[in-house]
């Protein structure tokens, strides 16, 4: 093993077990979040569901796939450096279907608070991960830290909208009763 890629992965294990678990943890707290929603009285469609809810999971799905994938004992960073760029590349293919999806529905009018975050900075996100990919395909210590940014930022983005999602959900159900 190229001791050199393995001493630059083996400094990151811990960051990537937090991320990753934490990933593995909010994957779950989606299926609560769905839950929720399906128990509220608010009109929903499977369009919206597949707009706003199902690329949460998505992008935690992700940062779980990136946590392992960077926690396996590679030779070269050459050879992670090509999954992540692929996912990168899956994620910003990603985020223009949901920004199809997001045109499409017409159970919720997004406002610009929805397109910063499930838009913009998911694909800022996808776009660092990929900067990042080639980074460390040639090499470069900085690319690490460009990927476990756009994991933390991918982790925030699904936390938020989570969120955003319990919170539209109680305060629209208190406004109906």
């Amino acid at each position: 093993m190229d001791s050199s890629a393995h001493a630059l992965l083996s400094q990151w294990e811990s960051f990537w077990v937090i991320v990753g678990s934490s990933a593995g943890g909010l994957t779950g707290l989606m299926f609560v979040v769905v839950a929720l929603v399906r128990e509220s009285a608010l009109p929903r469609s499977p369009d919206s569901l597949n707009a706003f809810g199902t690329p949460n999971v998505l992008h935690f799905v992700a940062v779980l796939l990136l946590a392992a994938v960077l926690s396996a004992p590679w030779q070269r960073l050459k050879d992670p450096a090509h999954v992540v760029g692929a996912t990168a590349l899956a994620g910003i293919v990603y985020v223009l279907i949901v920004l199809r999806r997001m045109l499409r529905q017409s159970g919720y009018k997004p406002v610009l608070e929805d397109w910063i975050w499930h838009q913009i900075l998911p694909l800022i996100a996808y776009v660092t991960l990929f900067v990042g990919a080639a980074g460390m395909s040639h090499d470069q210590f900085w690319a690490l830290f460009a990927i476990g940014a756009a994991s933390l930022l991918l982790l925030f983005v699904g936390i938020h909208n989570a969120w955003d999602t319990v919170a539209y959900v109680v305060a629209t159900e208190k406004e109906r009763t």
